[in-house]
This record gives C-alpha cells, sequence and structure tokens, in this order.
C-alpha cells in the first residue's frame, strides 16, 4: 500500500472512533484485565462484605457481654388465700402466722463462670461471616462475564473496522485514477460508478460497525463506573502463555471452592454448638431486695435481704434431640459435597468446550494467513491489470473484496481466539494479567 493510501486508512479508521462534535476526549487503551477489576471494584455488591463484617462485629460484642455481669430489677406483690400456720396452742405463747399479702423489690445480679457455649458460638459468627464474604465474591466474579462479552463485542467491531478503513483507502485512490481515465475518455463512467458506489457501501458498513461499538463501550462504561472516550482503544490480552500454563495446573481458584469450604467450616462450628450444649454450665448469683416478709417468712413487716450463692446446670439427656440435630448437620454436609461435585463436573464440561474453540481458532488462524497471502497475491496481478485498462472495475472489487473478506475472517478469528482463552481462565478462576 502506498504512503498515501496508508494515510487515508488511518483517517478513515478514526471516523469509527470519532468523538461528537465540540468534544475532543483523549485517547487512551483500555484493557480487559483493567476493566474486569475496575468492574469488580463498582459493584454495589462490594460494599455487603463491609456491612457483613459490621454486622458481626456487633454480634460478637454481644458475645463478650455475657462474661459479664448482668443485673435484673424485679418486683412483685401478691395476696395468697392461705398461709402456713402451726396447730399449737401453748400457754403465753404468741406464735406469728405470715401475712396473706407479700412485697418484694430487688436486684439481681448473675456472672457466668462456666459456659463451654460462648466460644463455640463466637466460632459459629466468625465461620459465618467468612461464608457471606465467600458468597459476595462469588456473586461479584459473574460480572467478569458481563465485561468479556462486552470488551470483545467492541474490539471485533475495532478490528473489522481497521480492514474496511484499509480497504475505503486502496478504493479512494483506485476511483481517483477511474475519474482521471473518465476525464481523459479511456474510461466509461461506469467504472468510476462502480468504484464510487463500493466506496459508499463501505461507509455504511463502517458507520455500522461505529454505532455497535459504542453500544459495548456504554456497557463497558455501565459495569465499571468509568468514562469511556470513542477514541480509546482495546488491547486484545496475550493469553496463549496462560492458557498453557493453567491447562497442566488443574486449578480449583473459582471463588465457589471457598464458598463450599467456608460453608462446611461453619456447619462444624455449628456441630461443635450442640457438643458444647450438652456440657454442664456454671455461675454465680447475688440479690438483693426490701421485701414483706424478708427472709423471715414469719415477718410480717417490711425488711431489706440479701443473699449470694452458685448456680449449677447440667442436662445430660436430651431424649436423642442433640444427636439428631448432629445428623442434620451431616446431612447438610453432604448436600455441600454434592452441589460442589456438581459445580465441577459443569464447569469441567465448559472447559472442554472452551480449550476445544481455543485450538480450533489456532488452526484457522494458522489457515487464515496463508489464504490471505494467496489472496493478496490475486489482488496484486489484478491491480496491475485493471492499472493497464486489461480488466473491469467490477472485477478488480471482486478480488479486493475477496482479500477484505479474508482479512476480515482473520481479525475475526484473531478476536474469537482472545476471547475464548479469555473464558477459559475466567471460567478456571485465574486473574487475567
Amino acid at each position: 500500500m502506498t504512503r498515501l493510501s496508508s494515510t487515508l486508512a488511518a483517517a478513515l479508521l478514526a471516523v469509527l472512533v470519532a468523538p461528537v462534535e465540540g468534544q475532543r476526549p483523549a485517547r487512551d487503551t483500555l484493557r480487559l484485565a483493567d476493566l474486569q477489576a475496575a468492574a469488580a471494584g463498582a459493584d454495589p455488591r462490594q460494599r455487603q462484605i463491609d456491612l457483613q463484617r459490621s454486622v458481626s462485629a456487633l454480634r460478637l460484642r454481644n458475645f463478650a457481654a455475657e462474661r459479664l455481669p448482668s443485673l435484673t430489677i424485679e418486683g412483685m406483690g401478691q395476696y395468697q388465700s392461705d398461709v402456713t400456720t402451726i396447730p399449737i396452742r401453748l400457754p403465753n405463747v404468741s406464735v406469728p402466722t405470715p401475712p396473706h399479702d407479700t412485697y418484694d423489690a430487688r436486684l439481681v445480679a448473675q456472672l457466668r463462670l462456666l459456659d463451654p457455649s460462648l466460644d463455640a458460638r463466637r466460632g459459629v459468627e466468625r465461620a459465618q461471616l467468612a461464608e457471606s464474604e465467600a458468597r459476595v465474591r462469588t456473586s461479584v466474579y459473574g460480572i467478569r462475564a458481563e465485561v468479556n462479552e462486552a470488551f470483545f463485542s467492541a474490539a471485533l467491531m475495532q478490528a473489522r473496522a481497521g480492514e474496511l478503513a484499509a480497504v475505503m483507502a486502496d478504493l479512494e485512490a483506485q476511483l481517483r485514477v477511474a475519474q482521471a481515465r473518465v476525464r481523459e475518455g479511456t474510461a466509461l463512467a461506469s467504472e468510476a460508478a462502480m468504484l464510487q458506489a463500493e466506496l459508499l457501501r463501505r461507509r455504511q458498513d463502517l458507520d455500522e460497525l461505529r454505532v455497535n461499538r459504542g453500544a459495548s463501550l456504554a456497557v463497558l462504561a455501565t459495569l465499571t463506573g468509568r468514562t469511556l472516550a470513542p477514541t480509546d482503544t482495546l488491547i486484545l490480552p496475550d493469553l496463549g502463555r496462560a492458557v498453557a500454563l493453567a491447562r497442566d495446573s488443574g486449578s480449583r481458584a473459582r471463588p465457589e471452592y471457598e464458598q463450599f469450604a467456608r460453608t462446611r467450616e461453619r456447619l462444624k462450628h455449628q456441630e461443635r454448638v450442640i457438643v458444647a450444649g450438652s456440657r454442664p454450665r456454671m455461675s454465680a448469683f447475688a440479690r438483693t431486695g426490701y421485701a414483706k416478709p424478708g427472709l423471715n417468712f414469719l415477718s410480717d413487716r417490711f425488711d431489706s435481704y440479701w443473699l449470694t450463692g452458685v448456680q449449677f446446670q447440667w442436662t445430660p439427656w436430651s431424649w436423642g434431640s442433640s444427636e439428631r440435630e448432629r445428623e442434620t448437620l451431616a446431612l447438610q454436609q453432604e448436600i455441600v459435597t454434592s452441589d460442589e461435585q456438581a459445580f465441577t463436573a459443569g464447569m469441567r464440561r465448559e472447559v472442554e468446550r472452551l480449550l476445544a474453540d481455543v485450538d480450533r481458532l489456532e488452526s484457522a488462524l494458522r489457515t487464515d494467513d496463508e489464504i490471505i497471502a494467496l489472496r493478496e497475491r490475486i489482488e496484486r496481478e489484478t491491480r496491475r491489470r485493471f492499472a493497464e485498462s486489461v480488466i473491469t472495475a467490477a472485477e478488480y472489487v471482486d478480488r479486493r473484496n475477496d482479500v477484505l473478506a479474508s482479512r476480515l475472517a482473520r481479525a475475526t478469528h484473531e478476536v474469537e481466539l482472545a476471547q475464548a482463552r479469555a473464558r477459559y481462565l475466567t471460567t478456571i478462576g485465574w486473574e487475567l494479567r
């Protein structure tokens, strides 16, 4: 291609990414790994991690407060129909009779001395937090597929536009030659008209690519929370080496596996709570109050009182409820295992399909190079014959379109190969670099 044709190709490509009139955004390069990271960071669900940590911290503070003394204020007033009496009469001796109405206002303090379930319940809370965070990361991870789809859609439009721009630059050059011949009377006007019609058709194609690329960039901007300019250039990631390494790694880097592990950990801690609930508990208590009667139940006067002691509690027999709860947790463990196995099987099927696509596209690119070389050789011969007025413009356009079709096929296969590699690495959980 001549220097003039190269200049025209660059100018036509700029049409695809031309900004709106009055705007001159800076040209930037967009990389898939950066866009994936930006989309994950902009996802509103990321905020749930901080919220869940705050909730868990409050619950752990409540657990810590259980080790502190608890204070309770109680009050009671009652009238009973009968009271305890001593059915003995002695001369000159008055046996007191308890009052029928009794009142009691008291302050009760209790301090846990031994509670095996407290540490176990704290462990459950921490395990639940880890599981919740893993669940959020799993849900956010899915946004990578959306970023991949929009990125490679825009990249494909960009690659096709580059090939169209080169063809349009060549058509512009040949159109000027044909128009000069028409003016000189050595060619029919239809020759120039044929080239001009083909040029207009390619401009239509370029306009369509511009609209589609803009739509994909708009999706990327929404996903990432970034302002993307029409002049930004998408850089296809070079993932061939990463795919080769990943094929032999047997990676389990998907966040779903972390979620499965955290769910198992939470179930183990819940089992510890069940075990701890069957162990003895001990607490100290103290009570002070003002009552009628006080501790002397035969008195009929208000009196202050206090008492203190130690309370012991143990439930060695629960009629099998603890065993059934532990069996329930064991069944839930099996459910988690079956979910993990199903996920692994589904991912393995998807990986096999994607690797087959990668192999197919790598082979297709090698064939594309051979086809392009042959088409370009034919096109060069056709160009010389057209310059010598041996063939018509229609014949030249046909051969030029053959080159365009082969180049568009290669550009499409190149983008599809990068997309298949990115999908494979995303499917197995590898971070793109």
